[in-house]
């Protein structure tokens, strides 16, 4: 698999915003918000600049006002990608925190939430996360996935996947080309029955859907769009 990623645009971090607290789940720091005793959770998967990200927070805290409980694990042990680092290895980065080691991560954090009475979870990732949720789908570990700007992914990647995906892409997208994104869809649909739901927003770049610049409107608009997309998808799938 593989497992380049993007190191662009770099969300402000805070390790005090959103409505939600921290705390620890599955071995791993984990932002969680929402209600506690709901049987449906959602697990938010970040980027490469990690689950303090602002923004990612407000849409965890968004998705759980549906009445989900939603989990941000940080699955970097406290090394998300600082950009301001002038001593960053990237490819050091990138062998130390693999999606493999993601992947296993997140079951284990989907094991504590069922262990804890949930009957359902749907996962959601986000560039590097958008990989690491896609393996998720090729297990019963989940009942839906829905992929934001994933990063690299290949159609054998694609063809394992078992579960209901949403595939949410960018018009403009070197890493997940919106070419490559419809034959995804492609593929599922005619060689595995699975459902899925392939969508590219005109006019953004990766990233945008949590990244986005609060000050343009389009932007803040094309953001909102794939965010209730996303959230429509959990809606149909676990309950």
């Amino acid at each position: 698999m593989a497992t380049s990623q993007c190191f662009v645009n770099p969300p402000n971090l805070s390790s005090t915003c959103g409505a939600g607290c921290v705390q620890e789940l599955g071995g791993l720091k984990t932002y969680i918000t929402g209600p506690q005793d709901s049987k449906l959770a959602i697990l938010l998967v970040s980027d490469v600049f990690g689950y303090e990200a602002p923004k990612l927070r407000k849409l965890a805290d968004k998705v759980a006002a549906s009445g989900f409980f939603v989990v941000v694990p940080d699955f970097f042990y406290g090394d998300p990608v600082d950009l301001d680092n002038p001593l960053l290895d990237r490819e050091a980065w990138r062998k130390a925190h693999g999606t493999d080691k993601g992947c296993e991560d997140a079951k284990v954090v989907i094991a504590a939430l069922r262990s804890k009475g949930v009957s359902a979870v749907g996962a959601a990732g986000f560039c590097w996360g958008g990989v690491v949720v896609t393996r998720l789908a090729w297990t019963e570990d989940i009942q839906a996935a829905v992929v934001l700007h994933p990063g690299r992914m290949t159609v054998d990647d694609i063809k394992e996947v078992k579960t209901p995906i949403a595939i949410l892409g960018a018009e403009i997208d070197n890493a997940s080309p919106p070419e490559q994104l419809k034959h995804f869809g492609e593929i599922l649909s005619a060689e595995s029955g699975i459902d899925n739901f392939v969508k590219i927003f005109p006019g953004v770049a990766h990233g945008w859907s949590v990244k986005y610049n609060v000050d343009d409107e389009s932007a803040v608009k094309s953001a909102e769009e794939a965010h209730e997309d996303m959230l429509n998808w959990f809606m149909k799938y676990v309950k």
